[in-house]
């Protein structure tokens, strides 16, 4: 199948106002592929636009089942109810999910516009299941969910779940074969309102309330469509740039609720100007403020997975941040991808090397029955 061009190398910058990739930049890596084109085209929109249901097992699971899997009375043994008290079934009400890319693998990634009750805020989220959350033998269990945020503004789109060639699902997939990643659920959510400003998904006086759109709408709608843990366990971030912040920033403010993040080529503190003459509410959302709250309250525990490129630079602040405020419940590693650049082929290659592994080994997986 016909690969994307891999980006330009990018010099390293400080402010997140520098946008990595968006949907502009996946379009003319598109429009250069020639042939090519015509072969994604017809591989990878099948079926596109076609609701996607998540609340049982696919007709294919079904079918695996009927092969083979009858009790000795010729009748199907119906799966037994989950004995973990944290698997939460879905909760509704369900959203219409549209897919948008079948994958290589025959998984599906699809989207939902939805309004947020807590925030009022409306936006795209895109969400991706792994193979085996349709197999009968998982009907009963939860799955964790990893949210996955983009670089840059991410106000048009999610480039985790409209590039699927960066290769986020195929990593996950790779990994839950090998053994070395649980098969998350990726939910992955606009970033931001609009591409003037960075909100830093935040609830900024005054603006839309992206802190509570990332932190309780999104991981709301995914309790309500997916089989997944009621406990911290279950919930984890994964971000670049812009995104890596956010992710940080909402583990250290709701570590009851989520377990760690993977923080790529990640800035540390807020940069918004519409912070201005909110000095309080910045602070509030400040990584550096909240992390010796965290500290001085004995927990719980959080894992920062840290990562950076060798061509972007940025470790000297990873290691300011680990210095001091890894100690006590934050713990901080920081993996450096050789020859690896500010984008997003990058950030995936170095997880393959240790961070989904290590934050395999953090979280619940799914059990068989």
């Amino acid at each position: 199948m016909h690969e994307y061009p891999q980006p330009q190398p990018q010099q390293p910058r400080r402010s997140r106002k520098k946008v990595w990739i968006g949907s502009t930049v996946a379009v003319a890596l598109l429009a250069g592929t020639g042939a090519g084109l015509i072969h994604w085209t017809t591989d990878w929109f099948d079926g596109n636009g076609e609701s996607v249901s998540y609340g049982k097992p696919s007709a294919e699971a079904d079918k695996d089942k009927d092969k083979g899997k009858e009790t000795s009375g010729g009748k199907q043994a119906a799966a037994a109810p989950s004995t973990d008290p944290d698997v939460s079934l879905p909760t509704g009400p369900f959203t219409d999910f549209k897919q948008t890319v079948k994958l290589d693998d025959g998984t599906r990634i699809s989207k939902a516009r939805v309004k947020g009750a807590k925030s009022g805020f409306e936006g795209s989220v895109w969400v991706w299941t792994p193979k085996e959350y349709d197999r009968p033998e998982y009907a009963k269990s939860a799955f964790p969910v990893m949210i996955a945020l983009p670089g840059g503004n991410g106000n048009a789109d999610n480039y985790w779940a409209t590039m699927p060639k960066l290769g986020l699902q195929a990593a996950v997939a790779e990994g839950a074969a090998a053994g070395t990643s649980l098969p998350f659920i990726l939910v992955m959510p606009i970033l931001n309102p609009d591409n003037k400003y960075y909100y830093d998904g935040s609830d900024i006086p005054g603006q839309a309330k992206m802190g509570t759109w990332i932190g309780e709408d999104v991981p709301d709608l995914a309790r309500a469509n997916f089989r997944t843990y009621k406990s911290r366990d279950g919930w984890a971030f994964m971000g670049n740039s812009s995104g890596a912040f956010v992710g940080l920033k909402q583990l250290l403010q709701r570590p009851d609720r989520f377990r760690a993040v993977i923080a790529n080529g990640g800035e540390i503190v807020p940069d918004s100007p519409l912070w201005k003459g909110h000095q309080a509410e910045m602070d509030a959302n400040n990584p550096e403020k909240l992390a010796p709250k965290l500290i001085n309250g004995k927990g719980p525990e959080v894992n920062v997975l840290f990562q950076y490129g060798t061509k972007e630079g940025g470790r000297d602040r990873m290691e300011k941040f680990q210095q001091q405020f890894g100690k006590g419940p934050i713990k901080v590693t920081i993996h450096e991808i050789q020859g690896g650049d500010h984008n997003g082929w990058d950030y995936v290659r170095g997880m393959k090397e240790g961070p989904l592994e290590q934050l395999s080994k953090l979280m619940k997986g799914p059990k068989p029955q």
